[in-house]
């Protein structure tokens, strides 16, 4: 399977399993950048069950703006609190502590840009799946995909349809089972194993 999917944060476990399922893979970069997306969202669970964590960007005055020009905003330390509440999260699963030093660098590195950020997220959770993946790049924008199929789409968490099998969680004893949440929530918990079950998720095709 070829596979257009667009670079998003910490991509949902949807995202990932397209990955670990496809011969080739290309990322979307000229796309225009879409508020309450995840292009710059993620989520996890929290000890009060789902939460998002939010990446703050400046606001283009033109009215189309590439995802790939999108500008962080960094006058306030958004990764302080995004890691303090990837601890609070996850500091107790099996594998946190496994992981953390090769997540630590993402929330240390100041990005000027978005893009730049999701891509190094990629090649971290890459590493730390023990993933050889090759990413092509578009270089001009199509709204319908040719040659490969549109997992674009899933850049929109609510209009993900997927649903997978239930894998461990840290407060799955208190609020049930979180389906597709960031791949971080499944790295945490399983570990090498997460590979396989990426492979053996069944996706729904668009």
């Amino acid at each position: 399977m070829n596979s257009l999917l667009l670079p998003t944060y910490f991509p949902s476990i949807s995202h990932f399993a397209v990955m670990v399922q496809s011969e080739n893979i290309i990322l979307e970069m000229e796309d225009n950048f879409q508020k309450q997306t995840n292009r710059n969202r993620t989520y996890i669970y929290s000890p009060n069950g789902i939460q998002l964590l939010n990446i703050p960007v400046k606001h283009s005055k033109t009215l189309h703006q590439k995802t790939k020009d999108v500008l962080i905003e960094n006058d306030f330390d958004w990764q302080k609190q995004h890691f303090k509440s990837l601890e609070a999260a996850y500091r107790s699963s099996p594998f946190f502590e496994f992981f953390e030093d090769d997540l630590i660098p993402v929330f240390e590195k100041k990005h000027t840009f978005l893009m730049d950020l999701n891509l190094e997220v990629f090649d971290v959770v890459k590493k730390c799946l023990r993933l050889k993946l090759e990413f092509e790049s578009t270089t001009e924008y199509f709204h319908e995909a040719t040659n490969c199929t549109d997992f674009r789409y899933l850049a929109n968490g609510k209009k993900d349809p997927n649903s997978f099998e239930k894998h461990p969680q840290v407060f799955d004893d208190k609020h049930g089972f979180i389906n597709n949440l960031s791949v971080l929530d499944l790295l945490f918990n399983e570990g090498k194993f997460a590979i396989d079950y990426l492979k053996s998720q069944t996706l729904l095709i668009p």
